[in-house]
Formats: structure tokens, C-alpha cells, sequence
């Protein structure tokens, strides 16, 4: 009965089967591993993040470049504190104020930012503290450079002097002489009574839309093969049935081919055939 799986249709309705059904399953399993990464990801990021998982202070050297392994580590540096500038329509805490963000010169040259605390209120020069004055060294969390319309960062224009929208070497390169590492930290204890920004998890770390797309996809992939099994067992059926039917005479014989499979085979090619 069951020949006609050595037929030529039948063989390669099997091998789109058998070639299907473990491409879907990988691709499955990869967009599963890929949700798996970025819940890893969020999770280090977020005790990072958390002041009582943070590792020992280390210099500011040691952990540069930044990216998603030393971002939200403490660091150290020591400098002269020199510009200041506001960094307004930050919110904190439900309120919306702005940060106070010094430019600390380093022994080697370059100026780091370092944001001293956050003000409620609208961004004002003049209710900004003074930086101490003299060598000094802060220990802060270190942070990658802000892209303007990401992390609730504004895509803001037009600021008054003395302010900027975000926090990146880029945008202060425009604003003030020093040479500018390319990243910036957040002291842990708010400076001159201010109160402290804390750390934000590095970009492409959280569980936002790409994460959960990955996961979507993971699904999509297991349905199509489960629906690949379903259409073949569905197709296997019919042909068994039609055999069935051919065996017992319910399928006409107008070629008078004998066999039940020919009475099949026409049957279904009847079936095929457009209404006339």
C-alpha cells in the first residue's frame, strides 16, 4: 500500500521533509540563543548597575575603551577640576532638573566629564556649586559617551551657552577647548549636597523590542516545523485513503486500469483538472 512513497512526487515531497524540519529547528534554537544573550547581557548589566555588585575601583586607564564589559565599573582618577556646563531636562526621581557636569583635567592631558550631582528645577549657572578647587581624585561610575535620541537622551538644539544636550565627546568637542576622553562618569556620592546620578546599563544590553523580536522569531521558526510535519501527514493520508477507496471500488475505473493505485492516481488527477 504504502509504494507510492518510492514514487518520484513522493520522494521529493521527502527530502523537502527531512531538509526542512532540522533547518527550521536550527534556526529556532539560534534566535532562542540569541533572547538567552540578551538576558545575560541585561542581567550583568543590571548588577553592574547596583552599587553593592560593583567590583573595586580601578584607574580610569585599566578600563578604557568603554563597552559592555566596563561600562558601569568604578573608576578612579585624579586632575584639576576646570568648565563647568548644565545639562538640562534630565529627570530623576519623577522630577525633571539637570545635571552639573565638570570637566576634570587629568595629569595626562585629556579632560574627562564628570557629572557632580543633579538640581531640580530648570538649568541654571547660577545654582550650580563650584567645583573644589586644587588636585583632587573622584571615584565615580564610568559610562560610555550618550547618543542624542537614545537612553532618554533629547535631540535638543539651540541651548544657551554653558549647557549641553548630551553627554559625548562628540557634542563637547564643539563646546569647549580640552582634549575629551570618550566616555564620562557619575560620582557615586552627589558633590557640594547635589544628589548623585546613578548609572545607567549600557546600550543593546536591556530587554527592549530586539530582544523580544529574537523570541518571536524563535516561535515562528518552531511553528513552520511543526506545519511542515502537519502537511506531510496530512498529504500521506489523503494518498492512503485514496488507495483505500481505489481497493474497495468506491473510485471509478473509466481507463480500465485495473489496479487500485491507477484508480487513484486518475482520481486525483481528475481532481486537479479545473471545473468546466
Amino acid at each position: 500500500m504504502y509504494r507510492f512513497l518510492l514514487t518520484p512526487r513522493w520522494w521529493g515531497i521527502n527530502v523537502f521533509v527531512l531538509l526542512a524540519i532540522p533547518f527550521c529547528v536550527f534556526m529556532g534554537s539560534w534566535q532562542l540563543s540569541r533572547f538567552e544573550d540578551r538576558m545575560a547581557d541585561h542581567r550583568a548589566a543590571t548588577e553592574k548597575v547596583d552599587p553593592a555588585d560593583r567590583a573595586p575601583a580601578r584607574p580610569l586607564d585599566e578600563l578604557l575603551p568603554v563597552d559592555k564589559e566596563t561600562s558601569g565599573e568604578l573608576a578612579t582618577v585624579s586632575g584639576r577640576y576646570g568648565e563647568q556646563l548644565l545639562v538640562p531636562n534630565r529627570t530623576l526621581d519623577d522630577r525633571t532638573g539637570f545635571y552639573v557636569l565638570t570637566l576634570l583635567r587629568t595629569d595626562g592631558g585629556k579632560s574627562l566629564p564628570v557629572v557632580r550631582g543633579w538640581l531640580p528645577g530648570t538649568a541654571d549657572a547660577d545654582r550650580a556649586p563650584a567645583a573644589p578647587t586644587g588636585e583632587v581624585t573622584v571615584t565615580g561610575v564610568l559610562q560610555a559617551s550618550e547618543t542624542p535620541g537614545s537612553n532618554g537622551v533629547a535631540v535638543q538644539g539651540g541651548l544657551p551657552a554653558g549647557q549641553t544636550g548630551a553627554i559625548s565627546a562628540a557634542t563637547l568637542v564643539n563646546l569647549v577647548p580640552d582634549d575629551l576622553y570618550d566616555a564620562w562618569i557619575t560620582l557615586d556620592k552627589g558633590d557640594s549636597g547635589m544628589k548623585a546620578v546613578p548609572a545607567t546599563a549600557p546600550q543593546d544590553t536591556g530587554l527592549d523590542l530586539k530582544a523580544f523580536q529574537n523570541l518571536g522569531y524563535t516561535g515562528e521558526w518552531f511553528v513552520f516545523a511543526g506545519f511542515v510535519v502537519f502537511m506531510w501527514f496530512r498529504l500521506f493520508r489523503r494518498e492512503v485513503e485514496f488507495i483505500r477507496d481505489a481497493e474497495l471500488g468506491l473510485v471509478p475505473d473509466e481507463d480500465g486500469d485495473g489496479s487500485a493505485e491507477g484508480r487513484a492516481t486518475e482520481d486525483r488527477s481528475r481532481e486537479a483538472e479545473p471545473a468546466q
